[in-house]
């Protein structure tokens, strides 16, 4: 079976929203490699649908969505924002890429802060009820997750600098968002109505991204810190996003970018 056979026996659907996240390692081996995934995801949303993936970046200069290289996002991220036709949007730190008709109000200028808010990439896939793909990877990539974090006002944060320009002068600002080790996420599991197949040599996860959103936010209603991992573990991540609960997060100026 090919991949983009195995993508629409999935589950992924023609003319769709689709956010992508993926590990090639665990894909592989593939026909003209990242390019030939690629095209198999393209295949199978078809001229009418969207693919979405993440580019962000690690804000240390000042951000050109045309050359800023991805940082952590993988080598089919990195192929597809340079390929033509693609748009990525430009957010000093946590851009997305994306693709088709949906491409270019999907990655519409987005405040600074909240990186992973509901006028963000992520907000807007979610907003056209389009799906994620979680391709050889787990939910502690799913930014999606973020998402819910966000509506559902969770107290912790951590602030990282990123290099913002205004005015036509970088300057660094400290921007807080919901940032852990993310591994808690693999607790929506089993309570995630969501599609689970092979695609190549990889697990692959299929959701429509309200249903991530649903599901995390009930949980984080019972438990708004259900998701960091527990102080006997000793996970700075989670430590120092515990550290922050009940301290105000640094202002940040109103710029959408």
């Amino acid at each position: 079976m090919t991949l983009q056979a195995q993508l629409q026996a999935l589950g992924v659907v023609e003319g769709s929203v689709l956010l992508v996240h993926t590990a090639f390692s665990r894909v592989r081996p593939v026909p003209d490699g990242p390019r030939g995934l690629i095209a198999a995801l393209t295949g199978a949303l078809g001229p009418t649908g969207t693919l979405v993936m993440p580019t962000m970046s690690d804000g240390a200069a000042p951000f050109d969505p045309t050359t800023t290289p991805t940082l952590e996002m993988g080598v089919v991220a990195e192929t597809f924002r340079r390929l033509p036709g693609v748009v990525r949007s430009t957010h000093p730190g946590a851009s997305f890429a994306a693709r088709g008709p949906h491409a270019a109000p999907i990655c519409r200028p987005q405040p600074l802060v909240p990186l992973h808010g509901p006028d963000s990439p992520v907000g807007r896939v979610w907003a056209l009820d389009g799906w994620v793909l979680l391709l050889g990877v787990s939910h502690d990539a799913d930014t999606t997750v973020h998402l819910a974090e966000v509506l559902a006002g969770v107290p912790y944060w951590q602030a990282h600098p990123c290099v913002v320009v205004r005015g036509g002068a970088p300057e660094v600002l400290h921007l807080p968002e919901t940032d852990h080790c993310c591994r808690g996420f693999d607790q929506l599991v089993p309570h995630l109505p969501a599609r689970v197949g092979p695609v190549g040599q990889a697990t692959a996860t299929l959701a429509r991204s309200r249903d991530i959103v649903d599901t995390a936010t009930a949980l984080l209603q019972a438990d708004p810190l259900t998701f960091l991992c527990a102080p006997a573990v000793g996970c700075p991540d989670c430590d120092a996003a515990r550290r922050s609960v009940g301290t105000p997060a640094p202002s940040v100026p109103a710029v959408w970018v």
